[in-house]
Order: C-alpha cells, then sequence, then structure tokens
C-alpha cells in the first residue's frame, strides 16, 4: 500500500531542481535498506534465549516496510521512527512515524508517512504547486535562450572589432563567457537529470551524471568569480593612478577560472568520500555544500565593499578638477554598469543562503523564483549594459558600417566607370593619392555631377 503512495509521491515531485530524480530517491532508499538488513541482521546474531527479554511476553519482528527501519519490539510498545531520508530530501521536514506493537504483529504506521513528513498526497495545494514549477521551468528555459543569443551577439562584436581589445573589454569578454557557460550547463543539466525517469538504468550513467553536476557548479563559482572581478577592476582603475592593465589581466584570469577550479575540486572530494548518494544535485549535509555557498556568499560581500568604496570616490572626484577629465567620464560610464549589476546579482543569494531549505514552506518558491526566473536574464542584462548600451560599442558598430557602405559604394562606382572607359578609372586613380579632405570633396563634386 505505501509503495504505491511513494510512487505517486515521486511520480509529483519529479519536476525541476528543485526536487531530487527518482534515480536519486531509488539509491538513497537502497543504501537505506542495506543499513536495516545490517542492523536487524546484528540484532539476530545477538539475541541468545538468555538475553532475549522479549521471548517470554511476546515479541514483533524487526522488519524493513519499503521506507522505515522497524526494530524488534515487545508487546504493548509503540515504536517510532524517523521520516525516511528520501522524505526529508524532497520536504526539508523532520518528523516522526509509529507503529504499536500488538498480539497480533504491528499496526499500520500513524499518522501516515507522507503527511508526518510534510507532504500531503490528496493536497490539492500540489497541484497548484506542479503548475508554478511548469511555469517557472518555462520562463527559466526562454530567460536562459534569450541570453544565450544575446551573449554570442555582444561576445561576437567585442572580438570582431578590433579598437574594442583593450583590457575593460577583454575582462567583459571573460564575463560573457562566464554567462554562457552558466546557461550552457544548466541546460545540459536538466538533459542528463530529467531526459529519462527509467529507473532501470539508474546507475548506468552515475559518473557522467556527476561530471555534469561538478561543471554546473564550476560554471556558477566562475560567473560569481567574473563579477568579483569587474568590481575589482573598477576600483583598481579608480584607486591606482597608473596601472599595468596587461599584468594585472592575467591575475584577474586566474581570481577569475583559477579559484573555481579550488573549491569545486574540494566540493567534489568531500561529496565522494562524506556525501556520495545520488547525482550530487541534492545537498543534504550542509557543511559540504558550504564549501561552494561560503566562497560565493564572499566574493558578494566583497563586492559590496568595493560598492560602497567606490561610490565614495566617484563622489569625491566629482567635486575635484579631475572629475572634468574624459577618463574619469569614461570610468563614470563603467561604473553605473558595474554598480547595477554588483547588488542586483548579488542581493538575492545572500538573502537566501541562510534561509533552511525547506520545499514545504513558501521560501522555496521565491527562492527558486529568484534564481532560475530572474537569474536566467542576468545574461541578457550584461550584454545590454557592456555591449549594447556601450556608448564605445556604438560609434565603432556605426564606423564600420558607414565604412562597409562607403566601400560597397564605391565598388560600385569603379565597376561602372570601368565599363564607360578608361578615362573615368584614371580619374577615380587620380582621386585615391588625394588626402582625406580632397577625397570627400570630390567625391561629393563626381556625385552632383553623376
Amino acid at each position: 500500500m505505501w509503495t504505491f503512495w511513494v510512487i505517486i509521491f515521486w511520480i509529483s515531485t519529479v519536476l525541476i531542481r528543485a526536487v531530487p530524480p527518482v534515480c536519486d530517491l531509488l539509491s538513497v532508499l537502497k543504501k537505506e535498506e542495506e543499513n536495516c538488513a545490517e542492523t536487524l541482521s546484528l540484532e539476530a546474531k545477538n539475541r541468545t534465549p538468555e538475553n532475549d527479554p522479549l521471548l517470554s511476553s511476546g515479541r514483533c519482528a524487526g522488519m524493513w516496510d519499503n521506507m522505515s527501519c522497524w526494530p524488534s519490539s515487545a508487546v504493548g510498545q509503540t515504536v517510532n521512527a524517523h521520516c525516511p531520508i528520501f522524505f526529508q530530501m524532497l520536504t526539508g521536514k523532520k518528523g516522526f512515524v509509529y507503529r504499536n506493537c500488538t498480539s497480533q504483529g504491528w499496526s499500520d504506521p500513524y499518522p501516515r508517512p507522507d503527511i508526518a513528513c510534510g507532504y500531503n498526497v490528496n493536497d490539492t495545494t500540489n497541484e497548484a504547486r506542479r503548475s508554478y514549477f511548469m511555469t517557472l521551468k518555462t520562463m527559466y528555459t526562454i530567460g536562459y535562450c534569450t541570453s544565450l543569443v544575446t551573449l554570442m551577439i555582444a561576445l561576437a562584436v567585442l572580438v570582431s572589432f578590433r579598437r574594442l581589445r583593450c583590457t575593460r573589454n577583454y575582462i567583459h569578454m571573460h564575463l560573457f563567457t562566464s554567462f554562457i557557460l552558466r546557461a550552457s550547463s544548466n541546460f545540459i543539466k536538466d538533459a542528463v537529470l530529467f531526459s529519462s525517469e527509467d529507473t532501470n538504468y539508474c546507475g548506468a550513467y552515475t559518473v557522467g551524471c556527476k561530471l555534469t553536476m561538478v561543471f554546473f557548479q564550476y560554471c556558477i563559482m566562475s560567473n560569481y568569480s567574473w563579477l568579483l572581478v569587474e568590481g575589482l577592476y573598477l576600483h583598481t582603475l579608480l584607486v591606482i593612478s597608473f596601472l599595468s592593465e596587461r599584468k594585472f589581466l592575467w591575475w584577474f584570469i586566474a581570481l577569475g577560472w583559477g579559484a573555481p577550479t579550488v573549491f569545486v575540486a574540494a566540493w567534489a572530494t568531500a561529496r565522494q568520500l562524506h556525501e556520495n548518494i545520488g547525482c550530487w544535485d541534492i545537498n543534504i549535509d550542509a557543511n559540504t555544500w558550504w564549501i561552494i555557498r561560503g566562497p560565493v556568499v564572499l566574493s558578494i560581500f566583497i563586492n559590496f565593499i568595493l560598492f560602497v568604496n567606490i561610490l565614495r570616490i566617484l563622489m569625491r572626484k566629482l567635486n575635484s578638477p579631475e572629475g572634468r577629465s574624459s577618463d574619469f567620464n569614461q570610468y563614470k560610464r563603467l561604473a553605473k554598469s558595474t554598480l547595477l549589476l554588483i547588488p542586483l546579482f548579488g542581493v538575492h543569494y545572500i538573502i537566501f543562503a541562510f534561509f533552511p531549505e525547506d520545499a514545504s514552506s513558501g521560501t522555496m518558491e521565491i527562492q527558486l523564483f529568484f534564481e532560475l526566473a530572474l537569474g536566467s536574464f542576468q545574461g541578457f542584462v550584461v550584454a545590454v549594459l557592456y555591449c549594447f548600451l556601450n556608448g564605445e560599442v556604438q560609434l565603432e558598430v556605426k564606423r564600420k558600417w558607414r565604412q562597409w557602405h562607403l566601400n560597397k559604394h564605391w565598388r560600385q562606382h569603379l565597376s561602372t566607370s570601368a565599363s564607360n572607359g578608361g578615362s573615368a578609372l584614371t580619374q577615380e586613380m587620380q582621386m585615391v593619392r588625394l588626402s582625406p579632405a580632397e577625397h570627400r570633396r570630390a567625391t561629393l563634386q563626381r556625385s552632383s555631377v553623376l
């Protein structure tokens, strides 16, 4: 009977990353069954007629009921068992289930395990939650697709134009790349975790599934790491007068891509040794999870400190003659973008980092909305601020467009001149030798004649 409830529970909860897939649940359930069998075997081995107090009064034999382990008990006793671990993984709630040992054997468990552990399969609100999760999945799919397209266009623009190749834009390119990797890793993770619920093959993709989660966590950390680099770079520009940008760029690259490697490797090692459960997409041990969460929260705190100091420096320089220089105006434009990104992308992570991950409360829905629905559009916002609304980029694109349009006009004009005879072509060759100003005047005169 309760196996039926468990199956319904699994189907109703396998939706998005907020809950574990069936393979994770089966893995935990199998491990619990093995632990129970070992406990009951040890209990039976140590039991003898001399030391068995339950022999005279009657006993309910220890058993595994497909969810919880029940030790041997005397008739008339009430035994409690913790909520199964897989229920705690799904709901985040800890509770107890009880059975009475009677002369006819064990009674049915009460309260019903799904209710005692925070999930009532007959509750109509569950359908509303499923609908909410599906809407959320649609939103973040659209968001990540939009971010991917805009980021790739922005990255192509910065790479294509030679005049835009400077340290500042190199850092922007790395930031764009980190957002592209973050969006891509999210799609890869969903494809690996939720492509199939065929539990016959649950053990076939264990290594690949774990590697996918390692890659996903690395992309998340590197994304926050490059946001920190953006703040550090702007702060360095304002504080240090003579800056060797090329030298600092390599240090920034080491921080942006190297630091996450260290922490993700430490997290993967801890998971393998202490919490090797399922596909590593569910974090039960808070200490292990803080190996990744801790550095992210720290980077956001550092960015906020930089945020305050940058504001202080800008306000001070506005009232000085230095505030009228072109370099300062450039820094001020860069600051507007960076200072918008730091609080926009960091506040929600710090707030929810210290909230308990309780799926039965409304906190989970709010957290998922910020992390998935709004977070999926972060790459789009970055591309717009650092590329499409960047005045320097706009001027370069317009210049290239005018140059291409002028070259196209010249090719058409030269082909027309060649077809009309060599004299026209000779005139064009003479015009090439003119200075740019004379060249433009000659072109206008020719156009008016034609």
